[in-house]
């Protein structure tokens, strides 16, 4: 069960070191939260960079009167902070306890671990918003054809009743949120700063359209400022928290493949809409589909449903032709139509030899062609069905 003393030393320690660090994750586990918070305090971090950093925060104020003016500006915009200990807590996250990620030299690609809590603003429980969610990420400087095609995914899956997960940027992100939003279902922003620090300010009117239906959620507290590490910190989550994410769009050096990657990384399907080959917002996305083996390549709603539905029951449609009078034929009746004159006509004997079938059989075949329309019989044996005339067309008024 949550205290309130435990909450307030979850959010001390959101403050004193950025979300991830897995140092402070550990001592929570074995401390709880509020001894976590002590032992940070009084100079005991394992890592000494994890001291230079809590005592470097703690000059610039006392971590509990950062924490208690956190809690009570939370009350203010009506929002809530959720934790481990809530019936609501997402527990995908907590897959980030086993996250290791290839070659990871920097400290924002090791410092992985779930989130000590989460601060929400919306209706809906956070769990059951997440329970079928599936993220999808891509550039900010989307085309207009990976805009397109985000909108589509957005409202696709929203109106199958699956929520769409992204950061609230502009282009790929924007776009999947407002899809979902457009279809009246169920879109989750996941920030890089406070719940009440609308980035990209552009995108301020689409945050309160997400707050009012869906969920705004963040690690920091209200009024924390959207630095670049932590967008990357806040991939993890976006990764984490849903059952696949698909990448739209990503140049050669993205952010959205960071998503991609730690979705990889944690064993979530990980998905990649291609691109037009000369374009080099896509040289990114097409890169992870000749690198990863697991990556699956989705063009449509169908193909993320096959990846992250029930198995057996969310299965793609096989992409089909429209189907055409000629593909009735068997190959007989083929040999036979193909053995017609293009002008003028023929007599039952010549066609049967020029299709090199038996008399009988170029009888029978005839039959069916005539019935299909394709063929005609005229006094002097059979020829070719006129194609119907186009309409001509409306004279100008």
């Amino acid at each position: 069960m949550n205290t309130d003393e435990d909450l307030l030393a979850r959010v001390a320690l959101t403050w004193l070191a950025e979300p991830g660090t897995r140092s402070v994750h550990r001592l929570v586990d074995e401390l709880g939260p509020a001894g976590a918070l002590d032992l940070l305090l009084d100079g005991g971090a394992p890592e000494e960079w994890l001291r230079a950093a809590v005592a470097a925060r703690s000059r610039d104020g006392d971590a509990r009167a950062v924490a208690a003016d956190a809690l009570a500006r939370t009350q203010r915009l009506g929002a809530r902070i959720v934790t481990p200990d809530d019936e609501e807590w997402p527990p995908r996250v907590e897959g980030l306890r086993r996250m290791v990620l290839p070659g990871a030299n920097r400290r924002v690609d090791r410092e992985t671990a779930p989130p000590l809590c989460l601060w929400a603003r919306g209706g809906w429980p956070l769990r059951e918003a997440l329970d079928r969610s599936v993220s999808v990420v891509g550039a900010r400087a989307a085309t207009g054809y990976g805009t397109h095609v985000a909108t589509e995914l957005g409202y696709g899956l929203a109106d199958r009743d699956w929520t769409v997960v992204s950061g609230g940027a502009f282009g790929i992100d924007a776009a999947a949120h407002r899809g979902a939003l457009n279809a009246g279902g169920l879109t989750v922003a996941v920030l890089a700063c406070g719940i009440d620090q609308p980035y990209p300010m552009g995108n301020a009117a689409l945050f309160d359209r997400i707050a009012e239906t869906g969920l705004l959620v963040s690690e920091w507290m209200p009024g924390a400022e959207p630095h670049r590490p932590r967008f990357l910190i806040r991939n993890r989550v976006i990764a984490a928290a849903t059952l696949g994410t698909v990448l739209v769009e990503a140049a050669a050096r993205s952010g959205a493949t960071q998503t991609f990657n730690r979705a990889l990384a944690i064993g979530r399907r990980p998905m990649v809409v291609p691109g037009p080959v000369t374009s080099a917002m896509s040289v990114g996305a097409h890169e992870l589909l000749r690198e990863q083996p697991s990556a699956r390549l989705v063009t449509g709603v169908p193909h993320v449903l096959e990846e992250v539905g029930r198995i057996g029951a969310d299965l793609a449609p096989p992409p089909r032709a429209p189907q055409r009078p000629r593909d009735l034929l068997d190959d007989e009746a083929t040999l036979v139509l193909e053995s017609m004159p293009r002008r003028g006509a023929v007599d039952v004997d010549r066609l049967a030899a020029r299709a090199g079938v038996d008399l009988r059989t170029a009888l029978r075949k005839l039959s069916l062609l005539e019935e299909l329309g394709m063929v005609r019989r005229r006094d002097d044996g059979y020829a070719l069905a006129a194609r119907p005339a186009r309409a001509a067309p409306a004279p100008p008024p």
